[in-house]
């Protein structure tokens, strides 16, 4: 006789490795979602992942990332369940397992219309929106030129002092990473003085700009601008909505809207450090 399954309450929730990247792309795949195997990769080295295996050995039911930086913010991301598992409250409950896990740490994480009726029943609210764009770059509205160059070994713990400054929070961990992850890092310099860094890394056919850093908006478009020319794929970047200016001179220079996101937090009532100057992140899904 066959052996029946066990419910989906009762199968186990494991903290998964970077052995389980091809399942988690797999996953991503099923929800009609880029493979993301280079993103899946660092969020893996660099934070915790959680996921349920299918029962039947069919790889994940769901998964998710959080990225951790200190007690002062947890940030979750690529919460995904299999089409198959849909609607069945299996994304619910792993969402319940990772914040019982992170007790009283306060948590972001970005949301698309879909996912963010469940976020709001597990408490987060809505303290901001990012919109996604992409396309390729053709530089019809000229900016400020600010100068930008390659970064260097040498640049690090300037770049490390201006993250943790605008950031909020010590998060050596992924900017140390930013090197062998990204195709180009380049940081803007004025007199001497290190006043922005942003990173472009591969992403299935675009290159997606992120970190991005800057004194204000003027260096983030030399940044943009210098990162642009370095690559011939189309380029990917979600932006605080609240930079109007610079969303407004990226759609004029070829980027299109393709969704927004709400950034929602849990347990503080907005996410810390200087958004003037933080125009987009790393990668949404890590906050």
């Amino acid at each position: 006789m066959p052996t029946s399954l066990p419910p989906l309450d009762q199968l186990p929730i494991r903290r998964l490795t970077s052995g389980d990247l091809l399942a988690c792309a797999d996953l991503s795949e099923d929800r009609g979602w880029p493979r993301e195997e280079h993103k899946w990769g660092l969020l893996l080295a660099a934070g915790t992942g959680y996921g349920i295996d299918d029962p039947s050995g069919k790889g994940l039911v769901t998964a998710c990332v959080v990225t951790s930086y200190g007690s002062g913010l947890s940030a979750i991301g690529m919460v995904l369940v299999a089409e198959r598992y849909a609607r069945q409250g299996i994304g619910r409950r792993l969402m319940r397992h990772v914040l019982a896990e992170l007790g009283d740490t306060p948590v972001t994480l970005h949301a698309t219309p879909h996912g963010r009726p469940l976020y709001e029943e597990l408490g987060f609210a809505v303290t901001g929106r990012a919109e996604m764009v992409r396309g390729r770059f053709t530089l019809n509205e000229p900016a400020a030129q600010i100068p930008t160059r390659p970064a260097t070994a040498d640049d690090l713990q300037a770049v490390l002092r201006l993250d943790a400054e605008i950031f909020g929070l010590d998060r050596t961990h992924m900017i140390t990473r930013l090197p062998a992850f990204a195709d180009h890092l380049r940081v803007a310099e004025t007199a001497g003085e290190i006043t922005g860094f942003a990173a472009a890394w591969p992403n299935m056919d675009t290159h997606v700009i992120g970190p991005l850093i800057a004194r204000d908006t003027s260096t983030a478009q030399s940044l943009i601008v210098s990162l642009a020319a370095a690559t011939e794929r189309p380029l990917r970047t979600d932006i605080d909505v609240r930079h109007e200016s610079l969303l407004r001179w990226v759609k004029a220079n070829g980027l299109e809207p393709i969704a927004f996101n709400a950034v929602m937090t849990r347990s503080l009532p907005d996410l810390p450090g200087d958004w003037s100057r933080r125009f987009a992140p790393l990668t949404v899904a890590a906050g």
